[in-house]
């Protein structure tokens, strides 16, 4: 957007900002309320947002923070593709190319251009999970082909006239296409939406104000995050991790290496020793990539301020090569695209530690710790996909607090999970126990958020899916603080209890009616010495259930009493 010369007032900034947030805001209420998808209107999974007219961003609704980077560089994509002079009011253009998106086939995103006095000001653009885009169910893919069809950069509607052509090929390869189609009316729904209320806010302050209140805002924000970026010491972070593997080469951890640069108030995240990409489905696009970096330098610099624009990072600087698991070339298959870029993050977050040590916390469950299923409905003999999940788990303690418990990873920021209520009424499925997992949290000073156990009995025959990480990297302590439980997996046949499979993973196990599996995710590390945690914080965990007596001895060194209160031995 160009501001051309008008200078905003302070109070016109600050009524344009909370306009902003109300856009996108509105856009994501009308979505839900529309979309025929539970991962839609109760996961929420999807982001809406509102750019500049050269792709930037202004406001981003509340949803999936790994889109801070994506929606973006997906307008921009689009931009170049047609260029600025061959999209016409009345467009709409769509994608869910993996490789400009950054994360898998079942992301559909949608771009308005918004017109004011005969020219662009700005795009709208909403991102949202279609439950099923085709393609193989179930399994580890092995490239993108087999993950379902590939909508490249094409306009949905052009000058007004929809591409009744494009929808026909969609409906023919997708299984459930009522949901399909469903899903993506709402989504033009919430583009629409933000196209008019922003044009309200246009003609309500004028166009010259808004322009340059928005220039102001990123002002505001790039000037705070320089601020906080400064107060980190000059100095090169180091730290490393690893995923347990790509589900094709079983046991065969991928490294994860992060470098921090900082200088005088400057910040560069290089990316280049991440892993190489993989053979199995956990690869993502260079926008995702670049995004682990955004998150991470957001969360430390600019965590409150709002709306999320890219103001916030233009004192950041990103490395990352092509080729890696976190900016994958064609044809890496991407449909687990989310998981190892929290890793990522989680350790970003590790090698600053030393630098600040009052801002960062432990490592996290870091996955999604979600089931997909499919099978035969018994109540009608239709067809049904459905997504258990995401199952929240335990957060990394800091300094001064406990880690949160059972709250989503920071992939899915906004997401929720899915309500008990409604899994039972829309699948043949029974939820027989939902709790929090005692000792899954890390000891410490400040311990580590526990993570949950879900048991979710079969009504009927389907086949089950679950491809969980971090089973084996555990999500670290920090300062003397110990790890926290890894996730896990396991099924229940003929009322027993498997062994649970040594990378957490099932991939297309047939269950029968009564047979069971259980989604276990972990707790998050601890922060200081458990030794120094109050005698009376420890004896109010033990009462509650959340760590068991024999921790209680173990690692915090406190004993029983007749109360039965727990006091320091």
């Amino acid at each position: 957007m160009s501001a051309e010369k008008d200078i905003a007032d302070p109070i016109t900034v600050e009524l344009v900002r909370n306009g902003l947030l109300a856009v996108t805001e509105e856009m994501k209420t009308n979505l839900m309320r529309t979309a025929y998808n539970m991962i839609i209107y109760e996961a929420l999974d999807f982001t809406v947002g509102l750019f500049t007219a050269s792709g930037e961003t202004v406001s981003i609704g509340l949803g999936l923070p790994m889109f801070i980077r994506g929606m973006s560089e997906t307008v921009k994509a689009k931009i170049r593709h047609y260029g600025i002079e061959n999209i016409h009011p009345g467009d709409i253009i769509v994608t869910n190319d993996a490789y400009v998106t950054g994360s898998h086939l079942n992301h559909v995103t949608f771009t308005l251009p918004v017109f004011y006095d005969g020219e662009i000001v700005a795009f709208t653009c909403c991102m949202a999970h279609w439950l099923d885009i085709g393609g193989t169910l179930g399994q580890v893919t092995t490239d993108i082909y087999s993950e379902g069809l590939q909508i490249p950069i094409i306009k949905y509607r052009n000058a007004g006239v929809i591409n009744q052509d494009l929808l026909d090929i969609i409906a023919i390869n997708v299984r459930l296409p009522e949901l399909a189609m469903g899903d993506l009316r709402a989504q033009i729904t919430a583009v629409t939406t933000g196209e008019r209320r922003f044009l309200e806010l246009l003609d309500r302050y004028g166009k010259g104000k808004v322009l340059a209140s928005i220039a102001t805002i990123m002002d505001h924000t790039d000037a705070a995050a320089r601020s906080n970026a400064s107060k980190i010491p000059d100095g090169v972070y180091k730290a490393e991790s690893f995923m347990d593997d790509d589900g094709v080469n079983e046991g065969v951890p991928i490294p994860i290496r992060v470098q921090v640069i900082v200088k005088a108030g400057h910040v560069t995240i290089d990316l280049t020793d991440v892993s190489r990409q993989v053979s199995g489905f956990y690869n993502s696009g260079v926008t995702t990539g670049i995004a682990c970096a955004q998150v991470a330098y957001k969360c430390l610099t600019t965590p409150e301020w709002y709306p999320v624009n890219d103001g916030s990072f233009r004192s950041l600087d990103v490395v990352i090569p092509e080729g890696s698991v976190i900016s994958a070339t064609r044809p890496a298959p991407m449909r687990w695209w989310m998981t190892f870029p929290m890793t990522v993050i989680d350790t970003i977050f590790k090698a600053l530690a030393p630098a600040l040590p009052d801002h960062v916390i432990a490592g996290h469950h870091a996955d999604l710790v979600v089931a997909t299923l499919h099978g035969f409905s018994p109540k009608d003999g239709r067809f049904f996909i459905a997504s258990i999940g995401p199952l929240g788990g335990g957060w990394g303690a800091k300094s001064t607090e406990d880690g949160v418990s059972v709250t989503v990873c920071i992939n899915d920021g906004d997401t929720h999970n899915s309500p008990v209520e409604q899994i039972e009424a829309k699948y043949p499925l029974l939820i027989e126990r939902y709790e929090l997992r005692q000792d899954s949290g890390g000891p410490g000073q400040y311990r580590g958020g526990l993570g949950a156990d879900l048991v979710v009995q079969a009504l009927t025959p389907f086949s089950f899916d679950t491809t969980i990480e971090r089973a084996h990297c555990k999500p670290w302590g920090l300062n003397g603080g110990m790890d926290g439980d890894g996730n896990a997996v396991s099924v229940r046949t003929n009322g027993v209890w498997e062994e649970k499979p040594p990378n957490a993973k099932f991939t297309h196990r047939r269950l029968k009616k009564g047979d069971a599996f259980i989604l276990r995710s972990g707790g998050g590390g601890g922060y200081g010495d458990p030794r120094l945690r109050p005698a009376e914080k420890v004896a109010h965990d033990v009462a509650e259930g959340y760590i068991s007596p024999e921790s209680a001895r173990r690692d915090y060194g406190a004993t029983l009493d007749t109360s039965p209160a727990l006091e320091k031995a």
